[in-house]
């Protein structure tokens, strides 16, 4: 799922920069002809997702950390993901580039009702039609492919949008070099942390089943703890990238320093919040399982101090890849996972064992703030100079 999400993402960042700096140029014909060649280039890469995941089913499903308990399972939900995949690489495409024109609402619909879609099927498909783990993959393959169709249909055929025309779709070296400049940073950002998640998945394994579980839960409570302010982030994004292309760089400055503070100060009220009550949240999915409660609020708990951190990190990394500085923002998305999270494993586990996986992840945080912290600095004062 974070690999489709990573070429989702890549198609959809990295046309829907181009396209933000090209609206705010005042040039519609451009912006259009890179939606349609980045929304079908999305649905190609989807369906080689899917093909080639298919073929090496198995292989993939113990690669990425399952454990011979495990693997039926999961190729029960790899299936169905798989089918889905162009559909879900399209969708994510399509949100973004709805967001970076602007159309944030129309992207935030398509999305919303997707999920909606898919917590409605799920119980169906588990307890109506006893279809386990496969009924929770085929919901998720339906609904994104829900999501897809009503953002494409919403969103980009309507006037007043950048739409997508198959005779716009003109793929070419130029169009493909400003996707991998915008997009790039997104790519390696999930690229990093899929490799990340299937390491330390094999090192929890090692541990035990609990530590996993522990672990996964940390990291979901997390993910869901942090997208109110991924969302923020996102929705500076068109901001940054359509006043930039308008060379006006004292908005950019003033709307970055606006969700800085904004960010912070929401961050560290969670994470005070998150700290507190580290034990009820990780009791909350697993009361039943002394040993997950256990590994899982010590790792919530240390997490907790590098978490008011994020919202510089990820600013920093969304203004990059905005303003067009494709190799500082690619370095800065790779670093968190590529650069520091997956050597840690290697360097604190092993002396370590479970107190290195649960540290990891703050200790991460506090190199990769310390990495972006030059990087945002030099680039305020460069293009509002």
């Amino acid at each position: 799922m974070a690999i489709i999400q990573a070429v989702g993402f890549f198609f959809g960042h990295g046309s829907g920069n181009f396209i933000s700096r090209a609206l705010g140029a005042q040039n519609a014909a451009n912006a259009e002809k890179m939606a349609a060649t980045g929304f079908f280039s999305a649905f190609i890469a989807g369906v080689a997702i899917a093909v080639s995941g298919m073929v090496f089913l198995s292989p993939l499903a113990r690669l990425f950390g399952s454990t011979g308990t495990i693997l039926p399972y999961a190729h029960d939900y790899l299936r169905f993901i798989l089918i889905g995949a162009p559909f879900m690489v399209s969708s994510f495409m399509l949100n973004n580039l709805l967001r970076y024109q602007g159309s944030a609402s129309l992207g935030m619909i398509g999305m919303v009702s997707g999920a909606v879609i898919n917590i409605g099927l799920d119980p169906l498909f588990i307890f109506v039609f006893h279809l386990g783990v496969k009924g929770v993959s085929l919901a998720t393959m339906i609904s994104q492919t829900a999501s897809c169709v009503l953002l494409f249909i919403v969103g980009c055929t309507r006037e007043g949008n950048v739409r997508i025309f198959p005779r716009n779709f003109s793929p070419s070296l130029t169009k493909y070099k400003e996707m991998f400049r915008g997009g790039s940073p997104s790519l390696l950002r999930q690229a990093a942390a899929s490799l990340a998640m299937v390491l330390l998945n094999r090192v929890a394994g090692a541990s035990g089943n609990a530590v996993i579980a522990a672990i996964s839960i940390v990291n979901r409570v997390f993910l869901l703890s942090g997208s109110a302010i991924i969302g923020f982030g996102q929705g500076f994004q068109p901001v940054c990238g359509f006043n930039y292309g308008a060379k006006r760089y004292d908005r950019v400055k003033k709307a970055f320093w606006f969700c800085i503070r904004i960010s912070t100060v929401l961050l560290i009220i969670l994470a005070a919040v998150c700290f507190i009550f580290a034990p009820d949240i990780i009791a909350f999915f697993r009361k039943d399982d002394p040993q997950v409660i256990s590994v899982g609020t010590l790792a919530l708990r240390a997490q907790c101090f590098s978490f008011p951190l994020l919202g510089w990190i990820l600013l920093v990394s969304f203004m990059l890849q905005m303003t067009g500085k494709g190799i500082p923002a690619s370095v800065l998305a790779f670093s968190r996972q590529g650069l520091f999270l997956i050597p840690l494993l290697f360097l604190l586990v092993p002396p370590l064992g479970v107190l290195g996986i649960q540290i990891c992840t703050p200790i991460t945080d506090f190199f990769t703030f310390l990495l972006s912290f030059p990087l945002g600095i030099r680039t305020l004062r460069k293009d509002s100079a």
